[in-house]
């Protein structure tokens, strides 16, 4: 099986279908949707809608993350001012069905030695950020699974554990399958999808092949202007799109 790890969408619908495209492309047969699917962009209901559809059919699963969480008010966490005003416009967005929606979704989801949460597995309604080696193996060690998967962090990292014990971490490249045995533990930041943090364009993602125990990196081009100018359109913080736009 094949799994897309798809995290941070942050209401990029521009994004988020063309990672959608390119995943089913490459064999994908099962997409995880790693938290904070709104926030930031202008486009919540159209990405709301298309996880919905994914779950409703069985091909996806989606976790909550701390935006999400924020929008349907059901855990507390602090945002800066430009993400805190695109929440309360997101708010007044949604219908009631896509803010229940929001409200079922859970912290952590495990199956076929998986944990896909997104923050860290240790106490995921803190939202802790996974940084550093001793934060990973924090999360590897409350997930209890082989492979963790997670957003939060916008930038890419994969960590490991070495035989001592000690948790290693490398910045993996794009477009290049990397093995990641289960005699080890390991545990991905895959990357935003809707929000990029490195002056570049483009929506992040992960493929995992469960069988080969192979993952790769991908940054996947899409309309990112279209993205950016309902982001201005919709009266949202300029700086938003211009992360879109890889120029913040």
């Amino acid at each position: 099986m094949r799994y897309a790890l798809i995290a941070d969408i942050h209401s990029n619908i521009e994004a988020f279908e063309a990672v959608i495209a390119h995943a089913r492309a490459h064999g994908v047969s099962r997409f995880m949707l790693i938290g904070d699917l709104v926030g930031y962009g202008a486009d919540p209901e159209a990405v709301l809608e298309r996880c919905m559809a994914l779950v409703e059919c069985k091909e996806a699963v989606a976790i909550l993350g701390n935006h999400d969480a924020l929008a349907c008010a059901r855990f507390p966490c602090h945002l800066n001012a430009d993400a805190q005003a695109a929440i309360d416009w997101t708010i007044m967005q949604l219908k009631p069905r896509q803010l229940e929606f929001l409200r079922r979704l859970p912290l952590m989801h495990q199956e076929n030695g998986i944990t896909c949460v997104h923050a860290s597995a240790r106490t995921p309604e803190s939202w802790r950020y996974i940084s550093t080696g001793t934060e990973a193996f924090e999360s590897l060690q409350a997930a209890g699974t082989c492979w963790a998967f997670s957003g939060h962090v916008h930038d890419p990292a994969l960590y490991y554990s070495g035989r001592d014990g000690h948790m290693f971490a490398f910045r993996p490249a794009e477009n290049m399958a990397v093995g990641v045995p289960d005699r080890r533990n390991w545990l991905a930041i895959v990357g935003s999808c809707g929000q990029p943090r490195d002056g570049l364009t483009g929506a992040r993602y992960a493929i995992f092949d469960l069988e080969r125990q192979r993952l790769s990196f991908f940054r996947i081009p899409y309309d990112h202007r279209a993205a950016a100018i309902k982001i201005k359109a919709a009266g949202l913080p300029p700086r938003l799109a211009l992360h879109v736009l890889g120029r913040a």
